[in-house]
């Protein structure tokens, strides 16, 4: 039933996007808060279809912790569901993405007209510098720039793998910064086609405020948000013990690692 689901899912979910797409291109010439409402309706119906499709549901926590201007969203980033979610919440938002991404015909039209930060990897040494002043001028706009820190999906489980791009932001604006923890990657795994049911917790975590190092932000950034974030699987977990399949199988480079642990035994 759970594979049934997902396929229905995907193939509603796919051609919704295109016709939405097509249908959406006048509005790439009304200015970018007509684009960012209208990707809101685009994420917002996805999030709905999963919910009436796959019954995958989505509750929120902290959102009182979410201000109305400028600020840095700092996510775990587990699945492609968080990427969807994360957008109808924030009043202005804009994500981090590659350079890449703007030259795709269509989707990169939206990307452009929504007002999304790209950064030029080519550029390698001013690559950083170039990102921190596009997200200076978004915040200084009052616009919420979503940055998953780790730069990638993580499977439930793996290692975290906090990068220093966020602290050189958090530093360099001056910014609020809103953490967040979730639990979307045992419900939509990374690289799966297979959506379980159930309730999905995205929470928005206390703020942290600026004035602190590059290092002192960092460490706490990732403490909140492993600790939470562990929090919210555990809780999972112990609803629906069937989602331990989506959990990373533990490291086996170590040669102590007892060799039940290398197999997922």
């Amino acid at each position: 039933m759970i594979l049934l689901r997902s396929l229905a899912f995907h193939i509603t979910f796919y051609p919704w996007t295109t016709v939405l797409a097509i249908l959406g291109l006048p509005v790439l010439v009304m200015g970018r808060h007509r684009v960012q409402a209208y990707a809101k309706f685009w994420t917002g119906s996805s999030v709905w279809l999963l919910e009436k499709i796959c019954k995958t549901k989505v509750v929120w926590r902290g959102l009182e912790n979410l201000p109305h201007g400028g600020c840095i969203i700092a996510s775990k980033h587990q699945s492609a569901l968080e990427t969807l979610a994360l957008t109808t919440k924030g009043a202005d938002f804009s994500y981090i993405l590659k350079r890449e991404l703007m030259v795709i015909p269509v989707f990169g039209w939206y990307l452009k007209g929504a007002g999304q930060v790209a950064i030029d990897r080519a550029k390698r040494g001013q690559a950083l510098p170039d990102l921190t002043r596009q997200v200076r001028e978004a915040i200084a706009q009052g616009r919420q720039m979503i940055i998953f820190p780790e730069g990638t999906r993580k499977r439930v489980g793996a290692p975290p793998e906090y990068k220093s791009g966020v602290a050189y932001l958090y530093v360099d604006t001056g910014a609020v910064c809103v953490p967040v923890a979730l639990n979307t990657g045992l419900f939509w795994p990374r690289r799966s086609l297979s959506i379980h049911p159930g309730t999905v917790t995205i929470a928005f975590l206390d703020a942290i405020e600026p004035g602190l190092d590059k290092q002192s932000f960092l460490k706490l950034l990732e403490e909140r948000v492993e600790t939470a974030t562990a929090e919210l699987i555990a809780g999972a977990l112990a609803a629906d013990p069937s989602l331990k399949s989506a959990l990373a199988k533990p490291s086996c480079t170590n040669g102590s690692t007892p060799k039940n642990s290398c197999s997922g035994e």
